[in-house]
């Protein structure tokens, strides 16, 4: 028990000692952009704003900050590269007499590879392989006659992500 509050006290001192970081960055930056108050010309307004811009990576950069990936948790906004590629991803009905329908969502433009699987992972048919835009997505394939009574497995591929849904055929 004393060794886990000693981790959470440590937690807690780096999470403030983070938070004392990120706020003093905004103050630094906030006083540099009050501070260089100049008339710029026309030819200058490039080389001005690129110099901002490199004091304000500077002044975000804190000695704290490479302590953030230690943190279990982060403050602030979540970071977009994190994000799935592939989401949400539906299959219905279930179980299947003559057609599938399936949704999902894809957080950016890839080639997406939808293929059914039997039981052992044998590839049975594939029923879309293409470049998607982002957004999302809804299809409806027909599988008359092409799939007999039993489990099968849709596999929808994205990029690196992919996910497998279960279903049986009537």
């Amino acid at each position: 028990m004393r060794k886990f509050l000693h981790h959470i006290v440590v937690i807690l001192s780096l999470n403030a000692t983070v938070l004392a970081g990120d706020v003093y960055a905004e103050q630094l930056s906030a006083v540099r952009a009050t501070d260089t108050t100049r008339v710029v010309k026309q030819g200058e307004a490039g080389a001005a704003t690129q110099l901002a811009s490199s004091s304000d990576r500077r002044a975000q950069r804190s000695f704290f900050s490479s302590f953030r990936n230690f943190l279990p948790f982060r403050i602030g906004n979540s970071a977009p590269e994190n994000e799935k590629l592939l989401s949400s991803v539906k299959v219905f009905p279930n179980p299947v007499v003559d057609q599938i329908s399936l949704s999902y969502r894809l957080s950016k433009t890839s080639t997406v590879s939808i293929k059914v699987m039997d039981a052992l992972g044998n590839e049975v048919m594939t029923l879309l392989n293409q470049e998607l835009d982002a957004g999302p997505q809804s299809h409806v394939f027909d599988t008359s006659n092409k799939l007999t009574n039993g489990f099968y497995f849709i596999r929808v591929s994205a990029g690196t992500e992919t996910v497998v849904k279960r279903i049986s055929v009537l």
